[in-house]
């Protein structure tokens, strides 16, 4: 009866051991930010960017959300954006079709589907890969 129960015991250690490596190599929000923009160069921060031509968008928990278009990101750090989690739903309301400086964007959590609030949107600093010479 003792082997089995030790073997039942290795097992789940086993089995916990990658789950813990792997919280242990997540990186903190601005590393995980710098990670992603690596060999990109940032440029002229705009007011507005083409809303259909967001083809996806990233959250970094409590620091930017990250819009992709084309081969560029666009990286805008929210007022409020300790309020962003990466496992929420953004929400985002517009008169036109650009996304602006002045315009908010809703947190959805996507677990209980419940509001968890909003953020005020800053201006958009373009990052692109550098072009080798």
């Amino acid at each position: 009866m003792r082997p089995i129960i030790l073997t039942i015991l290795s097992a789940a250690v086993l089995a916990a051991a990658p789950a813990a490596a792997s919280a242990r190599e997540k990186l903190a929000p601005e590393d995980q930010l710098a990670k992603l923009l690596k060999d990109r160069v940032a440029g002229e921060p705009q007011n507005c960017i083409t809303l259909s031509s967001v083809t996806s968008s990233q959250v970094i928990d409590k620091t930017a959300i990250v819009y992709k278009i084309g081969g560029t990101y666009w990286v805008n750090r929210p007022k409020g954006a300790e309020s962003l989690d990466d496992d929420d739903v953004l929400v985002t309301k517009t008169t036109g079709s650009q996304l602006c400086s002045i315009d908010t964007v809703q947190l959805h959590d996507r677990s209980s589907h419940f509001w968890t609030g909003f953020v005020s949107l800053g201006e958009f600093v373009p990052y692109r890969k550098v072009k080798a010479e």
